[in-house]
């Protein structure tokens, strides 16, 4: 009914909201289902992630500059939001009000999405079980690693990934 890959983003959000792998999970899914598509429901998700990520941070233009831009995807995938057990109009409401927060630069405060499919909460609550997160749970700003985590990761594979890319670019010069 919904990808795995879906469920794990909800429950990241709301269990141990490491945003981050939020972003992680979906951009993953995004690449083998969607990834020609930039304003694919997919991305409006992952923007939202990176955002809500930024804003934790104190990173205010970051994360205004990527909830706009999950807001334009949103826009144009209206009718996925259902789909995905979402309530398109209380979602509008409260990203609204999370864009006017960061725009004052209010301190980031946890919030859950509006899941309206209750088979979906229990799927998301399952998960979450099963991982040892709790469900609605707010932040832990103690938390170095899931605060600053794109800091704190091995960027190894990626730097690899880059490096191969430059010799294949290279070679066709």
């Amino acid at each position: 009914m919904y990808p795995k890959e879906y469920i794990q983003f909800l429950a990241h959000f709301h269990g141990d909201r490491d945003y981050f792998e939020c972003h992680e999970v979906l951009e993953e899914y995004w690449k083998k289902t969607d990834s020609k598509n930039k304003s694919s429901i997919w991305v409006g998700l992952i923007l939202l992630a990176v955002s809500t990520y930024h804003h934790r941070r104190n990173n205010y233009k970051g994360a205004q500059r990527t909830l706009k831009k999950a807001f334009k995807v949103f826009d144009t995938q209206a009718g996925w939001l259902k789909k995905l057990g979402l309530d398109q109009q209380l979602l509008y409401d409260l990203l609204k009000e999370r864009l006017s927060k960061i725009e004052k630069e209010e301190t980031y405060n946890s919030f859950d999405l509006p899941i309206c499919d209750s088979i979906l909460l229990e799927m998301c609550g399952e998960y979450c079980e099963q991982e040892g997160f709790l469900w609605g749970k707010a932040s832990d700003f103690t938390k170095r690693s899931l605060i600053h985590r794109h800091k704190l990761r091995d960027r190894t594979s990626v730097i690899d990934e880059r490096r191969k890319s430059l010799k294949i670019r290279k070679g066709r010069e």
